[in-house]
């Protein structure tokens, strides 16, 4: 399902935003469609990974990791193989992304206060290639990630 989503496919997600824990059935009947179709859907959703995992939606503070902070990286580009399975060896950083500009990656940590943020620089500092960084503390989240208002 790589690509743009189908009407029903995003009135179903609409559905599973609204109320992430809806049954099929549930969502069968909110949007009049046969049970049928929405488990159809949802199976064509899931084996294509669009969907993520719940865990991405836990807030750091859960776990007792309440700052996030984004870290840019220039990454020496004749390095660049291996690199990013060095940074999946560091638990902390919960994404990581390839960015244009003057930085290569973003990486997001969640760490438990800025002691950890030290720690958890340094070991991506150790990392092939990892030229510099730059941490940036984020003090509130003012609009959460959103997508259902693109649905």
């Amino acid at each position: 399902m790589a690509g743009i989503l189908d009407r029903t496919a995003r009135r179903i997600l609409g559905v599973l935003d609204r109320e992430p824990r809806a049954t099929t059935q549930y969502i069968a009947h909110e949007l009049n469609l046969a049970r049928g179709t929405v488990l159809a859907h949802l199976r064509r959703l899931i084996d294509a990974a669009e969907l993520p995992p719940i865990s991405t939606r836990i807030p750091g503070a859960w776990i007792g990791r309440p700052l996030r902070v984004f870290v840019l990286a220039e990454v020496d580009q004749s390095q660049f193989d291996g690199l990013v399975d060095e940074l999946k060896q560091i638990p902390e950083i919960v994404e990581c992304l390839a960015v244009s500009g003057a930085s290569d990656l973003q990486l997001e940590l969640a760490a438990s206060d800025s002691d950890d943020v030290y720690r958890i620089t340094q070991q991506i500092m150790s990392c092939r290639g990892i030229r510099r960084t730059a941490s940036t503390f984020i003090l509130r989240e003012l609009i959460p990630r959103r997508m259902r208002q693109l649905l």
